[in-house]
């Protein structure tokens, strides 16, 4: 690997059966880091990303080759991504999920406000949710950037939490408010692990593109002027 690994928590992983592990998005090589620390704790994870990762080199071959499913987000499939999570959970599958949908838009690489889908998949399959978070991914490969950076060798940082309870939400998959509520739950434990792994505390009040009228897809820092 390109990088020294840090991997703390693994004990709250299940070791077998559907279950859901979400993480924060700060690079697009999370998928390689995320992914070699689910293998190197047992489980092998299947995704559901955004059809651009699958287009980049290296780390599209290794999506592919693994199994993952490619989604292009506004299209018909993507409608259909949460009956592919769902199959992916009830056959026993690791299913990994970045609930912003997109790389942060924070600057300083703090989760921001995600999608309600990761609260309605969790609520209508009621497998284990565990928190993760990762750190040191921005560092081999910045946000939007196309240069790999390997040396210095850099740490890389993934630690897993215990799983989440969403029994109190269970039956309101189409309530917003619920939705809302489940989702803001899981961003909090991602962003108290994250905090763990940087030894600093985050924003009080999470980034939210809409607010800051940054577009919630592609990349903001050539979009934007």
């Amino acid at each position: 690997m390109i990088a020294k690994r840090d991997w703390q928590g693994a004990e709250n992983l299940p070791k077998s059966g559907g279950a859901i592990v979400v993480c924060n998005h700060i690079s697009y090589v999370d998928p390689l880091i995320f992914t070699h620390f689910l293998y190197d704790n047992g489980r092998a994870p299947r995704y559901l990303g955004k059809a651009s990762l699958f287009k980049l080199p290296i780390v599209g071959r290794v999506l592919l080759g693994a199994g993952q499913i490619p989604v292009e987000r506004e299209t018909a499939d993507a409608s259909n991504s949460l009956q592919h999570a769902i199959a992916f959970l009830q056959s026993g599958h690791l299913l990994g999920v970045y609930p912003e949908g997109t790389l942060t838009r924070d600057q300083n690489y703090w989760p921001m406000k995600a999608k309600t889908g990761i609260a309605r998949l969790a609520i209508l399959t009621k497998a284990p949710v565990i928190p993760c978070a990762q750190w040191g991914a921005q560092k081999i490969l910045p946000a939007y950037s196309k240069k790999i950076r390997i040396f210095p060798r850099t740490k890389v940082k993934v630690i897993a939490g215990q799983p989440l309870d969403f029994s109190k939400w269970y039956g309101k998959s189409e309530d917003p408010i619920a939705l809302e509520e489940a989702t803001a739950y899981v961003m909090s434990s991602v962003t108290k692990l994250l905090e763990q792994l940087r030894g600093e505390k985050a924003p009080t009040e999470i980034f939210d593109p809409k607010k800051s009228q940054l577009p919630r897809t592609g990349n903001y820092k050539k979009d934007v002027k």
